[in-house]
C-alpha cells in the first residue's frame, strides 16, 4: 500500500518521505507514519503542533485521494527549528479551492479551509505532472498560525 524511507538527516533536518497508493486506505497509514515521525523529533513538538501536523497530513492526503484521480501521491515531512513542513504531491493539475462545507456530512468541504487555518503558510506549486501542496506548521502549535481567513498562495 505505501512505501516509506526511514527518517534520515538531510542538512540537519529530519525528513520522512512516502510514496502512497492514492486510495482511501492510504490515509490511515500516512497519519500513523506521520505521528511516529513526530514522536521521534527532538526537541519534541507541543501537543497542539503535533495535532495540527497530523490533521494537515490527513486532510492533504485525503484531498489527493479524493480529487487528484492518480495512482500515486507523495508525502514529505521536514522538521526544522521553527516548523514542520508538510508537502503532498499528486498528479492533478487542478488547484485546491475552498468549497462551501456540507453540514450533512456527505460532501466534505471542510478540509482546505482547515489546512489554511492551521498552517502558518500554505503554497500550491504546479509542476509538469500535477501539483504539490505545502503547509508550514509552527512547532509552537496552531496558535502560531496567521489569520483564520488567510488565503493560500498558488503559483504556477
Amino acid at each position: 500500500m505505501c512505501t516509506a524511507e526511514a527518517p534520515r538527516m538531510v542538512t540537519a533536518s529530519p525528513v520522512l518521505e512516502l510514496q502512497l497508493d492514492c486510495y482511501s486506505e492510504a490515509v490511515g497509514p500516512a497519519r500513523h507514519l506521520a505521528a511516529t515521525f513526530l514522536e521521534r523529533l527532538e526537541p519534541s513538538l507541543d501537543k497542539d503542533a503535533r495535532d495540527a501536523v497530523i490533521l494537515v497530513v490527513s486532510e492533504l492526503v485525503t484531498n489527493a485521494v479524493r480529487h487528484a484521480g492518480g495512482k500515486l501521491c507523495t508525502l514529505r515531512l521536514t522538521s526544522g527549528p521553527q516548523s514542520v513542513v508538510v508537502a503532498v504531491g499528486d498528479s492533478s493539475p487542478v488547484l485546491p479551492r475552498p468549497r462551501t462545507p456540507d453540514v450533512t456530512g456527505e460532501g466534505g468541504g471542510f478540509g482546505w479551509s482547515m489546512v489554511c487555518r492551521l498552517a502558518a503558510s500554505v503554497e500550491v506549486r504546479s509542476k509538469p505532472a500535477g501539483k504539490t501542496v505545502t503547509a508550514v506548521i509552527s512547532r509552537q502549535g496552531a496558535s502560531g498560525a496567521g489569520e483564520s481567513d488567510r488565503d493560500a498562495r498558488a503559483t504556477a
